[in-house]
């Protein structure tokens, strides 16, 4: 039997990392482009003192405040519709399936644009609220901009929070179901003491995500002139015609906004994430 061949000799080798062209030039060809978009912003037509100017003027920062108060009042509306809906489409009760079922149809299949105008117009269907012969009030007086907006878009929200809520609901094992009527809870008490504590670790990443998105879908109201961000920044520019200024205001807002709501979201979904492998 024949020895086998030396191996050969690689100690005098080196390691030659692999180039990656490809990623070279799609950075380069990116930062081109970033570089000739900033320079079309800086030493375009855009007048960035007036930016500097109105990035602190009152009627700006009342938007600010008014976006925040119909964000977090149109969210707490969404979310107690949402949670009811999503019950009662687990219902075995029929006619509170069809109702849930009714309810997101309609609100989920139209424009929120359309659904704060036909609130905001809604003196044209009913003039007068209330009991008649005992208290009524002209609707004009009561549907204020403020008012049409919180219903508008709370009620909208609230067809897409029962979706998510019910999803979280499912995820819950029937198990959990089954051990709290064998002890005696009553479903209500289930659902508060035991499903939907559960549920929150997939209910809470969604939900974050349309709370943030409703402090942008609050620039809609603007149609119904309720002084949001945008509809300031309106204001302003119809007044001095310096309109790409005042949208640049409206978005470094917006931007700062998100950018502190985004890490609240992430400690949130931690939270409720403890005990889990995303929550590690």
């Amino acid at each position: 039997m024949t020895a086998p061949a030396p191996l050969p000799d690689i100690s005098g080798y080196s390691i030659a990392p692999e180039r990656h062209w490809g990623r070279w030039l799609a950075v380069a060809v990116i930062l081109l482009l970033l570089a000739a978009l900033g320079r079309a912003f800086a030493v375009g037509m855009i007048e960035w003192r007036y930016v500097g100017a109105f990035l602190t003027a009152p009627a700006i920062l009342t938007g600010i405040a008014n976006t925040l108060v119909m964000t977090v009042a149109t969210m707490a509306l969404g979310i107690a519709l949402g949670v009811t809906t999503a019950t009662m489409r687990m219902s075995p009760n029929p006619v509170l399936r069809g109702v849930a079922v009714g309810y997101v149809w309609l609100f989920r299949g139209t424009p929120v644009i359309l659904q704060l105008l036909l609130w905001f117009n809604l003196a044209l269907i009913f003039p007068r609220l209330g009991i008649s012969g005992v208290w009524t009030v002209r609707t004009v007086d009561v549907m204020t901009p403020m008012v049409a907006a919180f219903l508008g878009l709370g009620i909208n929200q609230g067809a897409y929070t029962s979706e998510v809520v019910r999803a979280g609901m499912l995820a819950v094992d029937t198990g959990q179901y089954e051990a709290a009527k064998a002890i005696g809870m009553t479903r209500l008490l289930a659902l508060r003491r035991i499903v939907l504590p559960q549920a929150m670790r997939v209910i809470i990443p969604p939900l974050g995500n349309e709370f943030i998105g409703m402090v942008k879908l609050t620039s809609l109201a603007s149609v119904i002139q309720y002084t949001e961000i945008l509809h300031s920044a309106q204001n302003i520019y119809y007044a001095n015609s310096r309109v790409i200024e005042l949208l640049i205001v409206a978005a470094i807002w917006y931007l700062a906004v998100i950018s502190v709501l985004t890490p609240l979201q992430m400690l949130l979904e931690r939270h409720f994430a403890r005990g889990t492998a995303g929550g590690r």
